[in-house]
């Protein structure tokens, strides 16, 4: 790197180095670019290491401590069962340091440069990166702005003590006693289940009807039922108010009904959604790039913005905030930059709940469906008649399939149950290429196993299961 005032010249400039960021480094790279990727925090960003992958890493944990405590029906008896955190915690940190590296070796290999550091842009086509030791200014052809998200703090509830985002949450000093969790949706549920399958006592405090706003009612209310089983507590249709702390612990207080309530634990989750990383020191309001009043980057189908050699991805754009559809994006943006005719399209994007049971979806629901005007056709078949589920000691959940009924063609689909994160990626294909019920009923599973749950919700919508009496 050098410092002063003379501009280095680079292909593209890549702010941002989670997901969308690097996916759209090495693509760039693989067409021939000159590349710089510039991150303030680390390699990875939020998913891999505040988030996606930490996260998953403890409810994996959490779902081995369940299992070893409740092995019994299998016939096995463990007895004195015990969570040693610090080496859960271990574990976490471990998997994030692999993967994390893994990324900077890819971005090596690639001969990307990396560095650390943050970005203001002085034009259009110039940008100063810099740090506590250096600060050189680049001349770029094309940008991609990959700066994600973070947690949304309200004004109620600032963070700090007793007082958590989803990012201190993954490193509590302890399995806390007691943990109220503010918003069901997803980071909610999946971190308010982990904790509660570590023998925490949890509530958690909706605004909405149900948790997992997003989700079928039919899906969420067998997370809900899961969750009352393990004791924890389900407030909906509520309103936080206030949170008063000490150092030992957290009085939450919230209305529903009309009435006001308290509750105290270890420790206040707040997970209200998050905002997009647009605003401080980018100086994107100096090159006049154009914003929602959300602060999201206004892009069309290449992910190009309204200055036409700045393209941003991910978090910061419309869509949902998902690090596979960041990933996506990255791919699309770097082959328009090459000159490819890579285009954006979201018919597939899938939606993934790490609860328990696990919740997915892709493509249309039942009733998007219907209101698209489509003639629907759907088939639905349950966990607990499949061999392999039974085998596996898990009976909650089912495929439901919907299709267009003229022509037989794949809309949409959702599953709740086990690997239900990993069973969607057959139904996104087959929306993806068209694929008709027939398609899948022609195509042999294997036996036995949970993907075949999948052919026969297919063979329900067809008229004709083999594993379930036919409706007349």
């Amino acid at each position: 790197m050098v410092v002063g005032d003379a501009s280095l010249d680079i292909d593209l400039l890549v702010i941002g180095a989670g997901p969308g960021g690097y996916v759209a480094a090495i693509r760039a790279a693989q067409l021939g670019q000159n590349v710089l990727v510039v991150d303030k925090q680390y390699v990875g960003g939020v998913c891999l290491n505040v988030g996606c992958i930490p996260s998953k890493a403890l409810i994996s944990a959490s779902h081995q401590y369940e299992s070893i405590s409740h092995a019994s029906e299998f016939g096995i008896t463990a007895s004195d069962v015990k969570v040693e955190w610090s080496k859960v915690q271990e574990f976490k940190n471990g998997v994030v340091k692999k993967l994390t590296g893994g990324v900077a070796s890819l971005l090596k290999a690639n001969k990307i440069q990396y560095f650390a550091g943050e970005v203001m842009f002085i034009s259009e086509n110039e940008a100063r990166v810099f740090n506590e030791q250096e600060a050189p200014r680049y001349r770029f052809k094309n940008c991609i702005i990959a700066t994600g998200s973070r947690p949304i703090e309200l004004k109620a509830f600032p963070y700090g003590g007793r007082i958590v985002s989803s990012t201190e949450a993954l490193s509590l000093p302890e399995i806390p006693k007691s943990l109220v969790v503010i918003g069901g949706g997803y980071i909610g549920i999946e971190l308010g289940q982990m904790y509660s399958k570590f023998g925490t006592q949890v509530t958690i405090i909706e605004g909405s009807d149900t948790i997992l706003p997003g989700f079928d009612s039919d899906m969420s209310s067998l997370v809900a039922k899961k969750l009352k089983g393990a004791k924890a507590e389900i407030v909906t249709g509520a309103q936080a108010k206030s949170a008063e702390q000490t150092d030992k612990d957290v009085t939450v207080t919230y209305t529903v009904g009309g009435e006001d309530k308290q509750v105290t634990a270890d420790y206040l989750l707040v997970t209200v959604g998050r905002r997009p990383n647009t605003d401080g020191e980018l100086g994107l309001d100096l090159i006049n790039l154009k914003m929602s009043d959300r602060g999201l980057i206004e892009v069309d189908d290449q992910c190009r913005t309204s200055i036409p050699h700045i393209y941003a991805i991910g978090d910061i754009i419309p869509g949902p905030a998902l690090a596979h559809k960041a990933m996506y994006e990255g791919r699309v943006a770097a082959e328009a930059i090459a000159g490819q005719p890579s285009k954006i399209d979201y018919k597939c994007i899938p939606l993934v709940v790490f609860s328990d049971p696990e919740c997915s979806s892709v493509g249309y629901s039942e009733k998007e469906a219907k209101e698209k005007g489509y003639n629907v056709k759907v088939g639905k078949f349950p966990f607990n008649i499949n061999g392999r589920a039974l085998s596996l000691g898990v009976n909650e959940g089912f495929v439901k399939i919907i299709a267009d009924a003229d022509n037989g063609i794949v809309l949409g689909a959702q599953i709740a149950g086990i690997e239900a994160s990993n069973m969607i990626a057959e139904l996104g294909l087959a929306i993806e290429m068209g694929a008709t019920l027939e398609d899948i009923a022609l195509t042999i599973h294997a036996h036995p196993t949970l993907g075949e749950i999948v052919l026969d919700a297919v063979e329900v919508a067809l008229g004709h299961p083999i594993h379930a009496i036919a409706k007349k």
